[in-house]
């Protein structure tokens, strides 16, 4: 998925995805990424061929799409309505991103150790990635290319049932003030700590890098949803 996009036309979540590989993961995966920055709105409901023609696929693939993401606790399916987009409320986003906390931040001390110069190199990559995506306002690119960073980085330490697990609870995230933060110019600076938290990796910091993971994903409750953190 690429996301490097000008800024005056930013990429859609729901951007065709007609002739790409692995059709009903990609679908899957733009229907995640339009879920958490809300191109697809709590509570509301959403057919399968209206989504399909947005994709530029057929229903078929959506509809398995939407299923997967029922399971996921995502979406609810409405006999011969669609798929309503499920609400979380404040505490079940709390009470999601402490589970996230418990996960990530010992998974990546755990891959500190491992973490070999071309997987750093490849990480790196990915920084970069998300970065241009945030300054360029590409809101979905920017929530597709953090995703693979952070899947990508906890996969090194070798769990893949913890790195499903952290995918599903990503895409419970809502990251309702990413679109104010990058118009203010505040989104980019957060993005800055893929690279710092790679840095630690490096010198082989395994605390640093679990408490900077900690402090990042702190966000996801606090700037990018349009509250207040601490200092």
């Amino acid at each position: 998925m690429s996301i490097d996009v000008p800024q005056e036309r930013p990429r859609p979540a729901l951007g065709s995805l007609s002739g790409r590989a692995s059709l009903r993961s990609r679908v899957a995966e733009a229907l995640r990424e339009a879920l958490v920055v809300g191109e697809l709105e709590p509570g509301s409901i959403y057919s399968a061929p209206a989504l399909a023609q947005r994709l530029g696929v057929s229903a078929t693939p959506v509809r398995e799409a939407m299923m997967e993401l029922a399971q996921e606790g995502l979406v609810e399916p409405l006999r011969h309505r669609g798929y309503r987009v499920v609400e979380f409320s404040d505490r079940a986003l709390d009470e999601i991103l402490e589970v996230r906390t418990l996960l990530e931040a010992p998974m990546v001390g755990q891959a500190v150790p491992l973490a070999g110069p071309e997987q750093v190199a490849d990480l790196r990559a990915l920084a970069d990635g998300i970065e241009r995506a945030a300054a360029d306002g590409d809101l979905t690119g920017f929530i597709a290319a953090d995703t693979a960073f952070h899947l990508r980085l906890l996969s090194i330490a070798g769990n893949t049932r913890l790195v499903e697990e952290v995918r599903r609870l990503r895409g419970m995230s809502r990251l309702s003030a990413v679109k104010r933060l990058h118009e203010e110019g505040l989104l980019a600076s957060t993005m800055r700590e893929h690279h710092a938290l790679l840095d630690l990796v490096e010198a082989g910091d395994a605390a640093g890098a679990e408490d900077l993971m900690r402090r990042h994903l702190g966000h996801v409750r606090g700037v990018w949803a349009g509250r207040s953190e601490q200092a």
